[in-house]
């Protein structure tokens, strides 16, 4: 049986493409395998975001370029995926003469086609293909009823729309990814019956802005509300966790949603970038500093025992020492438990790319650090006052010996912290009240204190 491997590089809605990407092989009779240097087919599906995952595109690529030359190497058939293709198509072309195929990323299913035309597997040498490059197929959100899972089976990311309508000065995304195209209500409800069957016990609902959701459609029905409380119906399902949410698009509705619905974890992911008026504008925010303070004000009004996780962006063109420190003092004061910060990123193509007043990279890279300190206070201030108390941890990874690597609801995969728990007669995917003894920085450590909940 031929086998295939991914490597797949950049966001949640990237593994997203690369779960349906391996489903489709799988379908055709491949076997997926989790070693590439042993495989006959290794997808690559790449971030183009920023140019440092751009950069570990590339490392990737010809790494596994260097495998495709080798005749001593099982692997007959290297494909390049996803946003990098969509981005720098002809250069990566140039740049990658052992590479097979390449597919942007509205062309995710031609990756059987690229496979069956190659003959992989067959007692003949794999055939080269006239064109490598797919690109060019139609906008919108791909269906996701083939997905390979590539995280623990009790959890799954749940895309519900593609692309982005927002013009961000300094984000390439609408270039790559296309016009925002929510996918239909119902589509996304049999989806999630689907992966809650399979035993999914933590959906994640992921979009470019998860708060638009709907908002292009004229049914004038479909919302993130409405999908929140749907999601709610479904038995067997015990956490919904909510990303990538942006500040404008919050109403009453959707706050009482999240705020009513008992499987919606009190945790939030919504990247605020700054808080300063000027560069906020400049940013074509759409948002304004009130704005965002009495948002902030509802939400934990409404949504006892919120964590809120935001993103900012520092060193963007002509920001001051003073809009700076303006930034400092706001996360001083709000103290969010969960923050990323990023470095600015002049992406081609992109306004920002083209301003006045850069900032150096020696002071961009001083205000990253000053943020990445003051968060890991914060954090660590946060992780103290949980010494002590019980929280339910969902685990995912069994360590071994009565230990175990888990999560509390108050954290997402790959981006927030863990849980290191001490128990017997547990199992993965369950989710166990445990008591808090101690921790560091960003981690917890916590014993099981009874069984596992039903």
């Amino acid at each position: 049986m031929v086998t295939c491997a991914m490597i797949s590089l950049g966001c949640p809605k990237n593994l997203v493409d690369s779960e349906q990407m391996l489903g489709l092989l799988q379908k055709e009779g491949l076997e997926v395998s989790w070693e590439e240097e042993n495989a006959e087919v290794v997808l690559i599906n790449t971030c183009g975001f920023l140019a440092a995952s751009r950069e570990e595109g590339l490392e990737q690529i010809h790494a596994m370029e260097v495998l495709r030359r080798d005749p001593n190497r099982p692997l007959q058939c290297l494909i390049v995926a996803g946003c990098l293709v969509s981005r720098d198509r002809e250069k990566l072309v140039a740049q990658c003469p052992d590479v097979d195929a390449f597919l942007d990323v509205f062309s995710r299913d031609a990756v059987v086609e690229v496979v069956r035309q190659m003959g992989v597997g067959k007692k003949e040498p794999p055939r080269k293909l006239e064109n490598r490059l797919y690109c060019g197929g139609t906008e919108g959100i791909a269906r996701d009823e083939n997905r390979f899972p590539l995280l623990p089976s009790h959890v799954a990311y749940l895309k519900i729309a593609e692309g982005c309508n927002r013009r961000c000065a300094f984000c390439a995304i609408p270039n790559i990814r296309g016009k925002f195209v929510s996918k239909p209500l119902e589509e996304v409800l049999v989806e999630a019956r689907n992966l809650v069957k399979s035993g999914v016990q933590e959906l994640i609902l992921i979009a470019q802005e998860t708060s638009f959701y709907g908002k292009d459609l004229a049914d004038g029905k479909t919302s993130l509300a409405a999908l929140i409380r749907e999601l709610g119906n479904l038995e067997g399902l015990r956490w919904i966790r909510v990303m990538y949410l942006y500040p404008q698009h919050f109403d009453d509705d959707l706050i009482d949603a999240l705020a009513e619905t008992p499987q919606v974890v009190p945790y939030l992911d919504m990247p605020l970038q700054h808080i300063n008026n000027r560069i906020l504008k400049s940013m074509r925010r759409s948002v304004s500093r009130t704005e965002t303070l009495a948002l902030l004000e509802r939400l934990h009004a409404q949504i006892p025992g919120l964590v809120l996780r935001t993103a900012v962006i520092v060193g963007y063109p002509g920001e001051t020492d003073a809009e700076f420190e303006e930034l400092m003092a706001f996360l001083r004061k709000q103290r969010f438990p969960r923050l990323g910060v990023f470095q600015f990123s002049p992406e081609e193509g992109t306004p920002a790319a083209e301003m006045e007043h850069p900032v150096s990279r020696k002071v961009a890279r001083k205000r990253t650090e000053k943020v990445m300190a003051l968060q890991r206070q914060i954090s660590a201030e946060w992780v103290r006052r949980q010494i002590g108390t019980t929280l339910d941890v969902i685990l995912d990874v069994e360590l071994g010996e009565g230990k175990w690597l888990g999560r509390t609801a108050y954290d997402a995969p790959d981006v927030d912290g863990k849980v290191f728990v001490t128990g017997k007669g547990l199992a993965v995917g369950t989710i166990v009240p445990c008591e808090i003894v101690g921790g560091d920085d960003y981690d917890l450590q916590a014993i099981a204190r009874q069984e596992p909940i039903d």
